[in-house]
């Protein structure tokens, strides 16, 4: 499967390209000039990202030695937790070739593809709610790109597991995508996902507001069985994507509170200094002699 990827440097020029000609639209005197500035510098919010995603993959505090370490001692952890092992749950579809093959092209087209859609869904139909959105997905992704900076090994690399993307001359890791193997934890695809899933959910108000969380469920479910994540890969993510939406939603709240306790406070002042100038310009009555 060829697949066609950036590399971070070229990530990086795009974005900064985007962003310069967002800029200079937005002085534009055509609203749909601006419009389309203020698309392009969203634009190269995700591309700048996606730079630091690519760049994550080849900058380690440690190298890549540790990675299989790090991933034995994963596989052995989720041993402990209430869901099937990801081998066990592997090779209940490695029989069906057609849904292995769909995992693999699910796994490798659909990640961007779905937060690009959900993102412009979002600018488009929900505006005010595209900032808040947008600035945790953002902060989740910095946040998992400093986890991976510890390199971790995918469960495909380990004996007793499969790489169905090279089962099925599939693998997005072969064929021109340039992205690091050691990037397992935590899961930037699951992280966008249950966001993409979440928020949809909750904003959209249409019966096909269900395609999110379908989407969630289907990629926690394609990572594991294609080999690429480990459940916890998946757990940390959806961790790190809590505390940023609890982190984004509360700096804003209580900005908010703060502004409007600032607005009050300013607008007593106001009503009492008016109340003294009244008092004080009303002219005393003078008797008459």
């Amino acid at each position: 499967m060829q697949t066609v990827g950036l590399t971070w440097q070229e990530s990086f020029e795009l974005a900064a390209v985007l962003a310069v000609g967002g800029a200079a639209a937005a002085v534009s005197g055509s609203r749909v000039v601006r419009g389309i500035g203020a698309f392009a510098r969203e634009t190269a919010v995700i591309g700048a990202l996606y730079g630091l995603w690519q760049l994550a993959g080849q900058v380690s505090i440690t190298g890549a030695g540790g990675a299989l370490r790090r991933a034995t001692w994963i596989e052995h952890f989720d041993q402990h937790l209430p869901v099937p092992s990801e081998r066990a749950t592997q090779q209940l579809f490695l029989g069906h070739r057609l849904v292995i093959e769909t995992a693999n092209l699910y796994y490798a087209g659909m990640h961007m593809t779905m937060m690009l859609v959900f993102l412009i869904w979002l600018f488009v139909r929900h505006r005010d709610r595209y900032r808040p959105v947008r600035q945790v997905m953002a902060w989740t992704t910095l946040g998992c790109l400093l986890v991976q900076l510890l390199p971790v090994a995918p469960p495909r690399m380990l004996n007793g597991y499969v790489d169905t993307g090279l089962l099925y001359n599939q693998s997005v890791y072969s064929h021109g995508l340039p992205v690091d193997q050691l990037s397992a934890m935590p899961s930037v695809h699951v992280a966008w996902a249950v966001l993409v899933g979440y928020y949809t959910w909750r904003i959209s108000t249409s019966r096909w507001r269900v395609i999110g969380p379908v989407h969630a469920v289907l990629t926690i479910l394609v990572v594991v069985i294609t080999g690429n994540h480990w459940w916890l890969d998946g757990i940390v993510a959806v961790g790190i994507l809590v505390g940023c939406a609890w982190g984004v939603y509360g700096v804003r709240t209580a900005w908010r509170a703060a502004m409007a306790r600032r607005q009050l406070r300013g607008s007593g002042s106001a009503s009492g200094a008016g109340s003294r100038t009244n008092a004080t310009s009303v002219p005393e009555k003078v008797s008459s002699m």
